[in-house]
């Protein structure tokens, strides 16, 4: 009953919630809006039914506990200046746009009379936006501020340079946006360049007729070496790849760390393990049982991080280099780095019998296998040993070697066993598990592609993987209770659309997903080893790793779903990741450490500004990295024209079929016109092209044997032509649907390591169906996808 005179309550309009999402600055949740209505619990259940409807109708998206209306542009991101208009007012979009939101919104940029320094945007350049909804504008619903250029445009082309009979040439673009837009190339402008030359040519004024021309400014090598290909790569996403001479300035002036301010941890046998090819080495473990008589079967773990922080001071030009390239990108023939060898491979490698700096965790973890307290230290320690995965692993299955051997008793055997201890742990937070496989491009000496293998995943992989889970956790911990502001690593659970979509895909099989209830990965483990084993065992990991979000660095925590944590920060590889640069500098400010701490002037808000930088760096780099195995691999097949493969089916489009090799991993494209005579509808729900007349499927996952038409090794590109497959019949059982053979070749498990969580894009709606398909070759990966 209601006390009199006091006014109750009343659940608010669906106009009322829109208004008041819009009206806010910041993402809120059903616990600000509840407070913002004066909602009692008796009414939260009812508002949180509204919200579902919402999310549903597309009205309004959810990320984390977070709401926001369908197709608002957060506060800060980053955009492309894509044209003027009539006023010549700057015009841009966002750099990244899910099209199922519908057209990008367009932003008006606002320029000050007075800019800032680096803030004077121009057409083609990238842009980090403080943006706000614009009142009565029909062309740009949005205002933007630049903050940052990110990048310029470019007035250099990278291409092949093909030499014409009568002298001089063509450049054909690389780039696959400027496809068929070639360049003519004087003779005097040729630089020396060869035909199959892959240059770098600046553009010349524009002569009002024929062809743009241009000028080699740059021999980069000839594309009948594979060195050449990752260039095609750094150049096409503008990845700095050249350190300007203050940063190596910086690099090379710099002392190594001593013992002042430090601990002395260089008594503790820390040992590093890594691939057998890793150049540098910036974390090192420890384990040794507990001695502590409360804590009997627990285990004291130490996990060391190269002190990055200690040299890359805020502000400084290794500092503004190191944000500008936000992490490093590995290509089967290099690397590209964050930071200058002289820091990352030198100062910061925590190489075996030399003391380094670094920051520690010292981890207390019950018998249970849950941590029950850490605390962090700068120290000053010395890697007892450099170890590989596989060399650490030979140790404990019975082959020591010269330099594992005395390290048996005293150091791996502990690892070893803190690690089956942490697995209870693990087993009880059940993290997503999917089982994919992972391929890696072997070169060569000369650059050409010699194999592509599937490492075996080891013990060694698994228990490296947890230690460092356990150490970002209890960083982003630490700066939470001291109220300090971080990047989180997040990952968002799946949409709903996603999640409806699953769902009625697994009914296609027979099988159920959970209605009700929370969202957990849970949820999709059971699916997963209810198919474990069985024919359809790829083609359910494969659609449930499509229906996943995509982690991303985000200075709001809405946790992490994939990893089933509430809170969790990049912290362990700071030589390659400015996110983890990040929180050790939170950790330096808030644990009192000293030199290299965040600066005062870091807030919420400006690392809003750095996660949404790094996390489209992040993307340039798997793309690049992709594209790159993508075109080794075209550049492997392409003298095998007319040679049959067996594959997978990887992807069904209204284009055609995607399918991938067994032993390369390569995609391709079979047209969909090549199928036959008949004509073929996409049906999304099963993911299978259907034959109109003799009801022939083609579905996602489904075992195949087909022939390379054609090989496109610049574009990375491969199409095939269909042979078997024909009897894979709606009507027939055991054929179609269920038509996934037993066990499927070259496939691992991939554990639960922090992956990125980034499923397939869509493929564009409107593609050519005569086009050649995309590869993607596995890449080399190892530990750089925690």
């Amino acid at each position: 009953m209601t006390k009199p005179g006091k006014a109750v309550p009343q659940l608010p309009s669906r106009d009322d919630i829109l208004a008041f999402i819009r009206s806010q600055a910041t993402e809120v949740g059903t616990r600000e809006i509840a407070r913002a209505f004066g909602l009692k619990n008796a009414d939260r259940a009812e508002l949180k039914r509204m919200l579902r409807d919402l999310n549903d109708q597309g009205v309004v998206a959810k990320k984390g506990r977070s709401l926001r209306e369908r197709a608002v542009l957060p506060p800060t991101l980053v955009a492309d200046v894509t044209i003027r208009d009539q006023d010549g007012d700057l015009l841009a979009v966002p750099a990244e746009w899910d099209e199922e939101d519908g057209e990008a919104p367009k932003i008006r940029i606002y320029l000050p009379r007075r800019p800032p320094p680096g803030t004077a945007a121009g057409i083609g350049d990238r842009a980090l936006l403080r943006v706000e909804r614009s009142r009565d504008d029909a062309v740009a619903p949005y205002r933007g501020r630049v903050i940052k250029i990110l990048d310029q445009a470019r007035a250099r082309v990278l291409g092949i340079y093909r030499a014409l009979p009568q002298g001089g040439g063509r450049l054909v673009p690389v780039d696959r946006k400027q496809a068929g837009r070639e360049l003519s190339i004087a003779d005097a402008d040729r630089g020396g360049a060869e035909d199959g030359d892959l240059v770098a040519v600046d553009l010349l004024r524009g002569r009002g007729f024929g062809l743009p021309a241009g000028r080699v400014k740059e021999r980069l090598g000839s594309l009948k070496s594979e060195k050449a290909v990752s260039l095609i790569a750094i150049h096409s996403h503008r990845i700095p790849s050249d350190f300007p001479a203050d940063v190596l300035g910086d690099a090379d002036a710099a002392m190594p760390a001593t013992l002042e301010g430090r601990e002395d941890w260089r008594h503790i046998a820390l040992v590093t393990i890594d691939p057998p090819d890793a150049k540098d080495h910036d974390d090192a473990v420890h384990a040794a049982p507990d001695e502590d008589p409360n804590n009997h079967g627990g285990f004291i773990l130490h996990v060391a991080i190269a002190d990055v922080a200690f040299y890359v001071r805020p502000g400084s030009a290794l500092d503004r280099e190191a944000l500008r390239r936000g992490n490093s990108v590995y290509f089967p023939d290099r690397v590209v780095p964050m930071l200058p060898e002289r820091i990352s491979n030198d100062l910061c490698s925590l190489r075996p019998g030399e003391p380094r700096g670094a920051l520690a965790v010292r981890m207390v973890i019950g018998p249970d296998g849950r941590k029950r307290s850490h605390s962090f230290h700068r120290i000053l320690m010395r890697s007892a040993a450099k170890l590989s995965y596989a060399q650490a692993q030979a140790a404990i299955d019975g082959r020591p070697d010269d330099t594992t051997g005395p390290l048996m008793e005293t150091v791996l055997e502990p690892l070893y066993a803190a690690h089956a201890c942490i697995k209870r742990a693990r087993a009880e937070r059940d993290p997503l598990d999917l089982d994919l496989p992972e391929r890696k491009i072997l070169l060569k000496s000369d650059g050409t592609v010699d194999r592509v293998v599937t490492p075996e995943r080891l013990e060694a992989h698994k228990l490296i993987e947890e230690f460092m889970i356990l150490a970002n956790v209890a960083a982003a911990e630490t700066l939470e209770k001291r109220s300090q502001p971080l990047i989180y690593r997040v990952h968002d659970e799946p949409s709903l659309e996603k999640v409806h979509n699953l769902r009625e895909f697994l009914k296609t099989l027979d099988m159920n997903f959970a209605k009700a209830g929370a969202l957990r990965p849970a949820i999709f483990n059971r699916v997963l080893a209810e198919v474990k084993g069985h024919d359809a065992e790829v083609l359910v990991n494969e659609v449930v790793l499509r229906s996943q979000s995509q982690a991303e660095y985000a200075a709001e925590n809405y946790g992490h779903f994939g990893l089933n944590l509430r809170r969790y920060a990049h912290f362990t590889s700071p030589i390659r990741r400015y996110a983890d640069l990040v929180v050790h500098r939170g950790l330096i400010r808030a644990l009192g450490f000293g030199a290299g701490a965040l600066p005062d002037s870091e807030t919420v808000e400006t690392l809003g500004e750095v996660a949404a930088a790094i996390s489209l760096t992040e993307r340039r780099a798997m793309k690049a990295e992709r594209e790159t195995a993508d075109r080794l691999i075209a550049h492997f097949l392409a003298d095998r024209i007319g040679a049959t493969f067996e594959g997978r089916i990887s992807g069904v489009t209204r284009a055609g079929l995607f399918v991938k090799l067994t032993d390369t991993g390569a995609d391709g494209l079979v047209p969909i016109r090549s199928l036959g005579g008949e004509f073929f509808t996409y049906d999304e729900t099963r993911h299978a092209l259907i034959g109109s007349r003799s009801r022939t499927m083609y579905r996602l996952g489904d075992t195949v044997e087909v022939r390379l038409v054609e090989a496109a090794p610049v574009a990375g590109a491969l199409r095939f032509e269909l042979l078997s497959g024909a009897d894979l019949s709606e009507s027939k059982p055991g054929k179609g649907r269920h038509a996934i053979r037993e066990g499927g070749q070259g496939k691992r498990k991939r554990g639960n390591s922090e992956t990125n969580f980034a499923p397939r894009g869509k493929p564009k709606r409107k593609a050519k169906p005569a086009a050649p398909g995309k590869t993607r070759a596995g890449r080399q990966k190892g530990r750089k996808g925690r």
